[in-house]
C-alpha cells in the first residue's frame, strides 16, 4: 500500500550566528545558505526542499532575531525573520549549548505571534560543550519557558543527531500533495546564489563594519556553452569602505573574486569568468528605498 504524501513548511527561528543556516545546509547536504562567524550573514528568507519519499519539508532558513532595531536593514531583518512563524507547519526554534539573553527575545516573538504550530526546541552545538552533563539541567530548565512538542540536542556542523530532528519533524507534517517538483532543492535562481557566494566571500575576507555594509548586485549572467560569463557590482556605503574592498593594488577585491569563482565552478559544475567593480550607494542600509532596489522586500 503507497503511503501518503506529506508537505510542509518548516522554519528555522532563532537569535544570529547559532546555526541555522549550517543545519539546512547539512540536512540538504548541499550548500544552499551562506554561513559566516559574522551576525546577519542570512538576509533573505531561504527555501530548502528535501523530498524523501513521500514526505516532502520545506525548510525556510531565516535571519536571526537580534535586539537592535536600529536601521533600515535591522528592522527589515527582523521582520523578515518574525514573518514565518505564522504561516509555517513546524517551528524550529534553535539555541545553542546555553540560553542567551537573545534567545528570550525570539522565545517573545514566537509567543507574540501567537502561532499554532508545533515548536521543537534544537539545542546546536553541543559538541563544544565541555560536559555533556550540562545538558539535562539545561532542558529542564527550557522546559519551563515553553511547551515545546520535543527538545532535540545537536551537533549541526557534524551532522550529529540531525537525522533524529528530521524524523521527528516528518512525523509532524500535514497530508497533502508536494509543492515542489522532488528533484527541486532550493527557490532561489543561479544569479541569486551568484550572489550570496561573493558576498560570503566578502564577509570572510574583511572586518568590522564591512560585511554590513556591502550588498552584491548581479549586473549580468550569461551561460554559454563552455563558460558562465558573469558581472556583479558590490555595493558599499562611503568611499572609504570602497578602498578597502578593493584593497592594495586591487588585492582584496582580486582575492574575494577567485575565492567566490572557485566556488561557483563546483556550484554550477562549469568554467565561471567573473568580474568584479565596486560602487558607492550613500547609507543604503538605512534607507528603505534603497533596501528594496537591491532585493531586500
Amino acid at each position: 500500500m503507497n503511503q501518503k504524501e506529506k508537505c510542509g513548511y518548516v522554519a528555522i527561528i532563532g537569535r544570529p550566528n547559532v546555526g541555522k543556516s549550517t543545519l539546512l545546509n547539512c540536512i540538504l547536504k548541499k550548500k544552499i545558505s551562506i554561513t559566516s562567524a559574522k551576525p546577519q550573514t542570512t538576509r533573505y528568507q531561504i527555501l530548502g526542499i528535501n523530498t524523501v519519499g513521500p514526505v516532502q519539508t520545506v525548510y525556510i532558513d531565516t535571519p536571526g532575531i537580534h535586539q537592535s532595531e536600529q536601521g533600515a536593514m535591522s528592522r527589515y531583518l527582523n521582520r523578515l525573520a518574525s514573518s514565518v512563524m505564522i504561516d509555517a507547519d513546524v517551528i524550529v526554534l534553535m539555541i545553542d549549548s546555553r540560553w542567551h539573553t537573545e534567545d528570550e527575545l525570539v522565545l517573545e516573538k514566537l509567543k507574540q505571534s501567537e502561532t499554532k504550530a508545533p515548536v521543537i526546541l534544537v539545542i546546536n552545538k553541543i559538541d563544544k560543550m565541555k560536559d555533556k552533563k550540562q545538558l539535562l539541567p539545561l532542558m529542564d530548565e527550557l522546559k519551563r519557558k515553553y511547551d515545546f512538542i520535543q527538545m532535540i540536542p545537536i551537533a549541526a556542523l557534524r551532522a550529529e543527531n540531525v537525522d533524529a530532528l528530521e524524523q521527528e519533524i516528518a512525523k509532524l507534517l500535514p497530508e497533502g500533495p508536494h509543492l515542489f517538483p522532488d528533484d527541486q532543492i532550493t527557490d532561489k535562481t543561479e544569479r541569486f546564489r551568484a550572489a550570496e557566494v561573493i558576498r560570503e566571500k566578502l564577509m570572510k575576507e574583511t572586518e568590522q563594519e564591512i560585511p554590513y555594509s556591502t550588498a552584491v548586485e548581479i549586473e549580468s549572467f550569461d551561460r554559454e556553452e563552455k563558460i558562465i560569463k558573469i558581472g556583479a557590482i558590490i555595493w558599499v556605503e562611503r568611499a572609504g569602505q570602497k578602498a578597502i574592498v578593493i584593497g592594495a593594488g586591487g588585492a582584496l577585491l582580486k582575492k574575494v573574486g577567485t575565492l567566490a569563482r572557485k566556488e561557483m565552478e563546483v556550484l554550477f559544475d562549469q568554467k565561471v569568468f567573473l568580474r568584479l567593480w565596486v560602487k558607492v550607494k550613500d547609507k543604503w542600509t538605512d534607507d528603505d528605498r534603497a533596501l528594496k532596489s537591491l532585493g531586500y522586500e
